[in-house]
């Protein structure tokens, strides 16, 4: 069972789809991407016994902009804001990439609201900007190979476009003057001492070909947040969980049972 259509979230017109029945799964996807690349995961977990909870965040997909910049707190503020809109109380959590760093925010100072915690790819760990440009330029490849191998090829192209467009080594100069500093917020908050505070049981994705948030950043995170186990994907790129989905949904079923 599904439905999906616009809210309006703190003055904010937003796209959220929901996806099967069964406990409830918060899914937040990565910066400039939306609720489509969820979804070969999403059906997975449906079709499980979960139901899945996918936003566009603030600034991407079908949804509106912020009134003003975001930061990372902001966007975890609004997810909680999400979850209270639907009535839900607590939630499990997958994130990618920036849904990593919102992950690790809701799992240090908001485990009162999240069971358990997924993060594919996670972003959070600050790095110099000329790195930074260097690694995101990579992701192109990353994308392009993930959406192939899902058979979206009718999709890819469209997706590519529009993730070229907003995530790619232009993305600053052409951001709006919002988006723009919302960037610069996020992409300057180091959250490895948030990562510290997580108590949640947490697991890791990753790719071993990773070269937008390379492994060692997985390591890093493993090694920082108390019970966290990083699992690696051999052959995945930054798009770990979409180049290997029924993998990643079996982790995740594991980890929410016995949560």
């Amino acid at each position: 069972m599904g439905h999906s259509g616009n809210v309006v979230i703190n003055g904010i017109r937003i796209r959220q789809e929901v996806v099967g029945e069964g406990p409830p799964i918060l899914m937040v996807h990565g910066w400039g991407a939306s609720i489509e690349l969820l979804a070969p995961l999403s059906l997975r977990l449906s079709q499980l016994g979960y139901c899945c909870l996918q936003i566009d965040l603030p600034g991407f997909g079908g949804s509106d902009e912020p009134n003003e910049p975001f930061t990372i707190f902001d966007y975890a503020a609004f997810c909680l804001a999400c979850l209270d809109h639907l009535g839900i109380n607590k939630v499990h959590y997958f994130g990618h990439s920036l849904g990593g760093r919102i992950g690790l925010i809701l799992g240090s100072a908001h485990g009162d609201r999240i069971e358990s915690l997924v993060l594919s790819n996670s972003a959070g760990i600050k790095i110099e900007a000329a790195l930074r440009t260097r690694l995101r330029l990579s992701a192109y490849k990353s994308l392009r190979r993930s959406l192939e191998n899902i058979g979206a090829k009718s999709a890819a192209d469209s997706l590519r476009e529009s993730y070229n467009r907003r995530f790619g080594s232009d993305d600053y100069r052409t951001a709006s003057p919002i988006l723009r500093q919302t960037l610069i917020n996020v992409v300057n908050q180091d959250l490895l001492d948030h990562a510290k505070r997580v108590s949640l049981p947490t697991i890791l994705i990753w790719g071993d070909e990773d070269e937008e948030t390379p492994l060692w950043m997985g390591r890093k995170l493993e090694a920082a947040i108390p019970d966290a186990a990083l699992i690696i994907h051999e052959g995945a790129g930054h798009y770990a969980y979409l180049d290997f989905p029924d993998r990643t949904a079996s982790i995740m079923d594991a980890l929410y049972r016995s949560a």
